[in-house]
């Protein structure tokens, strides 16, 4: 992993036969994932946890660019700032989805991935 200026993975597989790149990135403020299949951004969502007195704590997420009406999108950007937050980590992540196949399969193997490699 590189640590200067911005620590980075990438990471590249075949999922479904698509093959999938992955960059995952680290900055002071937020998180920037960027899983591609189509060699482009594709949709962009931006996920954060509420900070507020709720024991229990509260993610919000919502898309920027892009598919607005992929709720499986929504569901993995939740997933992982859920995950990015249990670690202890307050900051926000930027995911950026640019997919053929946009299955329950293909989004489950690049979240898993992108655990396994995580930078926080």
């Amino acid at each position: 992993m590189e640590s200067f200026p911005v620590s980075v993975k990438k990471l590249s597989f075949d999922i479904k036969g698509n093959k999938t790149n992955v960059v995952i990135c680290s900055y002071d403020d937020c998180f920037l994932v960027i899983a591609t299949q189509i060699g482009g951004m594709g949709t962009i969502l931006h996920a954060r946890k509420e900070e507020g007195v709720s024991i229990h704590p509260t993610f919000n997420v919502s898309v920027l660019f892009g598919k607005r009406d992929e709720p499986m999108l929504v569901a993995s950007a939740r997933q992982l700032i859920e995950h990015i937050s249990s670690s202890g980590s307050s900051r926000s992540l930027v995911l950026s989805l640019g997919l053929k196949d946009h299955s329950m399969e293909t989004l489950r193997g690049i979240m898993s991935a992108v655990i396994e490699n995580r930078v926080w």
